[in-house]
């Protein structure tokens, strides 16, 4: 596992920390950590997309939040679990990332699909968050810290996905958004457009910072 982590908040607290004990006395793998999340992300992107089908709309919006944020709780413990181990591995920079990159694009698609979605927006969508990733890890290979800015970053990508697939399931059908040619409801839409702006607002300040960060170790 890499020794730059993702500022999390929650990864000081008393519970995470006991949780990550626990799994560490028990013998958990940190990649098979890593793996659980990504089959949370997957089944987050099929709960999404399973709510475009008559019935399916509170469940799979529930669902989806659910599995979104245990995928964030994937993504917290593996670390927490391989410091805790005092155990690095030599793929454990894989794990880390590649499982990120595909629960991105399945929620992201799967987003695209659900109920008040548009297709279209999910694979922009899914294509911004992989760029986000893209400049920090090309920050990485060129020199500089872990660039983990937002402000849509991968937790506040989630945020507002988890938000909104909350809003989805429970608001009443006259509170949701509505598209002004079809008056169909598009709250997953509407979510999907504000992470593709944030996103390319956070390539664009990373960016500038990893610019500005090599260009001061250079002189």
């Amino acid at each position: 596992m890499s020794v730059e982590r993702r500022p999390i908040a929650a990864r000081e607290g008393r519970l995470s920390q006991m949780i990550a004990r626990k799994l560490a006395a028990r013998g958990v793998p940190p990649n098979a950590i890593s793996m659980a999340g990504l089959d949370a992300g997957l089944l987050a992107g099929a709960a999404l997309f399973v709510t475009q089908y008559d019935g399916w709309r509170t469940a799979g919006f529930l669902a989806a939040a659910l599995f979104v944020q245990l995928r964030l709780l994937a993504n917290m413990f593996d670390g927490m679990v391989a410091i805790e181990r005092h155990e690095t591995s030599p793929v454990g920079e894989l794990y880390n990332e590649v499982p990120d990159r595909v629960s991105d694009t399945a929620i992201f698609i799967g987003a695209g699909y659900a109920l008040g979605g548009d297709e279209t927006l999910g694979f922009i969508a899914a294509c911004v968050a992989l760029f986000v990733a893209y400049v920090r890890a090309q920050g990485k290979v060129a020199g500089a810290p872990q660039d983990y800015s937002g402000p849509m970053a991968k937790q506040q990508r989630m945020f507002v996905i988890t938000v909104a697939a909350l809003y989805a399931a429970l608001a009443p059908t006259a509170w949701q958004p509505h598209t002004t040619a079809t008056g169909e409801r598009s709250t997953m839409a509407l979510a999907l457009a504000i992470i593709t702006a944030g996103g390319v607002l956070t390539a664009v300040r990373r960016l500038r910072r990893i610019a500005r960060t090599l260009r001061g170790i250079q002189g």
